[in-house]
């Protein structure tokens, strides 16, 4: 089994896909963390703002592309958008979960859809995520108390504890979980048997 020290971000969500956490997550696709250029002193906007200017627009068409699904399977939801950790989200707000899919399978799906929309309306490739009717949400605090429970097994037995198999999305919650509770975390294996290893602080 091959080891990676990497943390990985919360990432890209495309399968067998790993990302680096800077910190989440979701190092995901390495990230820059350096702070931009603040705009010069004859008010050229500030690649900061470009960037945020761009999230915005992937997050409207998207949500443009979803109105249009949710039309054309009679299904109500508002669709709430949002940048967060460099990368639009987009939020459909519904209590019917039908569009989520067994273990989110028709989640992945639409978002990847939602990702091509974007592309095909501006020729870059998407980062976007999406969630429906709460599911990634309540999916994260699943995985914190799985992060959770390995901590505290960590701290009594001084023992690495390895977890099931997770994509690049999961293992990013996971990571950070570890390294806000001071422990040490990397993942190993290879897609999709990929996993987290929880180790106590070097």
């Amino acid at each position: 089994m091959s080891e990676s020290t990497e943390h990985e971000e919360l990432v890209d969500e495309t399968p067998g896909e790993d990302v680096v956490d800077g910190a989440p997550a979701e190092g995901a696709d390495e990230e820059d963390t350096a702070e931009a250029p603040a705009a010069d002193p004859d008010g050229q906007r500030s690649r900061k703002d470009e960037r945020e200017e761009e999230l915005v627009a992937e997050g409207d068409i998207a949500a443009d592309y979803l109105e249009e699904l949710l039309d054309i399977v009679d299904m109500d939801g508002d669709i709430d958008t949002y940048t967060e950790g460099d990368r639009a989200h987009v939020a459909v707000v519904t209590e019917d979960e039908t569009l989520v899919g067994r273990d989110g399978e028709v989640l992945e799906a639409l978002q990847e859809l939602s990702r091509l929309a974007v592309m095909t309306e501006t020729g870059h490739r998407s980062r976007l995520m999406l969630d429906i009717a709460g599911h990634r949400e309540k999916h994260r605090k699943e995985l914190q108390l799985l992060a959770q429970d390995a901590i505290n097994e960590v701290n009594e037995t001084g023992e690495p504890v390895r977890l099931s198999s997770m994509n690049p999305f999961e293992r990013k919650i996971v990571h950070d979980a570890v390294a806000a509770a001071g422990l040490f975390s990397e993942s190993e294996g290879t897609e999709p048997q990929r996993r987290v290893v929880v180790q106590p602080a070097r």
